[in-house]
């Protein structure tokens, strides 16, 4: 019996970095716009498309703007700073928090009735893009995005938060294939190997709230979605138990309404 390799085919990694960069330039002159924007978390996804952006149109069309709140790291902060100043972009530092602040009596009006943890949380994620897209219109420019294939289709982003941009010049490669590209463009080694935080919370990071380790969830939607193994078949080959992988197919339908426009009536 024909056994599927049980890691992703490794990128092409000067191919890729040559066809992103061609796609965000086509975007750009598609929009007649002046430029992008780009939220800089100090985190790899968001690094890694500096860095292509910066290689696609150059220093001067890039605005990096870094978004941190009371629970966001020192380090993060400081990682995010310092990729915008080795890439030569301008950049400034907005703190979300005190945009937070007026929800807070609409909040409390709960009560305790409902659980606001998350939605405490993507209210986060809404005003960071309320922000960039302030700064994209006033400088009639794009929002780029920076999520990456495995967020998408698992639906680990906040829709109509770091779901609402303009491009997504990372959204076909998988986390695994991310981490491969920005060592190929020399994003800092401390970034890579930094565990993975959308700091929405203290504490917070991205697998202990997915359940799984990115290298085998990668692994695992490689199998079911590219090659369109069944549900035991997969399990099988990554010798894990069915139950996790039917959580994993669980979580991509629950996040089709998130990769499609608001769904309408026809009526003619």
């Amino acid at each position: 019996m024909h056994k599927e390799p049980k890691t992703i085919p490794h990128i092409n990694e000067e191919k890729a970095a040559e066809k992103i960069s061609n796609f965000i330039k086509d975007k750009l002159n598609e929009s007649r716009t002046q430029g992008l924007v780009v939220g800089l978390s100090g985190g790899l996804d968001s690094t890694t498309t500096a860095y292509l952006c910066a290689k696609a149109i150059g220093k001067d069309k890039i605005m990096g703007l870094v978004l941190p709140s009371e629970t966001t790291s020192d380090e993060d902060v400081q990682d995010a700073l310092t990729v915008a100043e080795e890439l030569g972009i301008k950049h400034k530092v907005v703190h979300v928090d005190e945009f937070i602040e007026p929800f807070k009596e609409l909040l409390a009006q709960s009560n305790g009735e409902y659980d606001t943890k998350l939605a405490n949380a993507n209210l986060k994620a809404r005003i960071r893009m309320m922000i960039l897209y302030y700064h994209a219109n006033a400088m009639k420019r794009l929002v780029v995005g920076t999520g990456n294939r495995t967020e998408l289709l698992v639906g680990y982003f906040t829709k109509y938060g770091d779901g609402g941009v303009d491009i997504l010049p990372i959204g076909a490669l998988y986390k695994t294939d991310v981490r491969q590209l920005a060592s190929y463009l020399n994003v800092p080694k401390s970034i890579i190997e930094k565990a993975p935080t959308a700091g929405l919370w203290a504490g917070q990071t991205d697998e202990d709230e997915l359940g799984i380790k990115y290298e085998l969830l990668d692994k695992l939607l490689h199998l079911m979605v590219d090659k369109k193994l069944e549900d035991h078949v997969v399990a099988e080959e990554l010798e894990i138990p069915l139950d996790e992988v039917l959580r994993i197919k669980k979580m991509i339908k629950s996040a089709e309404h998130k990769l499609k426009p608001a769904p309408l009536v026809e009526i003619r």
